[in-house]
């Protein structure tokens, strides 16, 4: 039986559709079906904009973003697609926080709506830091479908591996 360490916390009835997918070896096109096209955001500076103009669409009044980027460093033995942060540095006598979204290289290649959902999901923190239900619910107004392409997402993360291991 097939480990899908991303997709442990789903019901087993839906890995086992996955697992089916894997041993018929319709995984790829499966996303490949849903998934046809790359997006065009390759630059740091087109991922800042991507992200800008997604949060003033849907988050006006939550803290202005200093710096995205794309992220060689974050993989996912880490388990981490994007990352935000916010740092406080004290500058004469005034404490500045910057916020900061960082997101994994691998996305540079992805469809489009995966980008959107780890942007998405990494824009949402800056308004609930938790993983609630709230936090979830604003996910789902900024991306309607963000809970399907989370699971496609982790559905890829899965081909990816499958495909790394092939090579090996």
């Amino acid at each position: 039986m097939t480990a899908l360490k991303y997709l442990q916390a789903y019901p087993a009835a839906l890995q086992d559709q996955v697992r089916q997918l894997i041993a018929k070896d319709q995984l790829g096109e499966y996303l490949q079906q849903r998934y046809p096209e790359r997006h065009d955001v390759q630059s740091d500076k087109a991922l800042y904009s991507y992200a800008l103009a997604l949060k003033q669409e849907h988050l006006r009044n939550a803290p202005a973003i200093d710096k995205v980027l794309f992220d060689n460093r974050l993989d996912l033995t880490h388990r981490a697609l994007g990352l935000h942060t916010s740092i406080s540095r004290v500058q004469g006598g005034n404490l500045k926080s910057k916020k900061e979204i960082r997101i994994a290289a691998l996305f540079k290649e992805a469809a489009p709506q995966f980008l959107k959902m780890i942007v998405v999901h990494e824009l949402a923190h800056f308004k609930e830091s938790d993983h609630n239900k709230a936090f979830y619910k604003l996910c789902e107004h900024m991306l309607p479908g963000y809970h399907q392409v989370e699971f496609d997402l982790r559905v890829y993360l899965t081909y990816r591996d499958l495909a790394g291991k092939a090579r090996e």
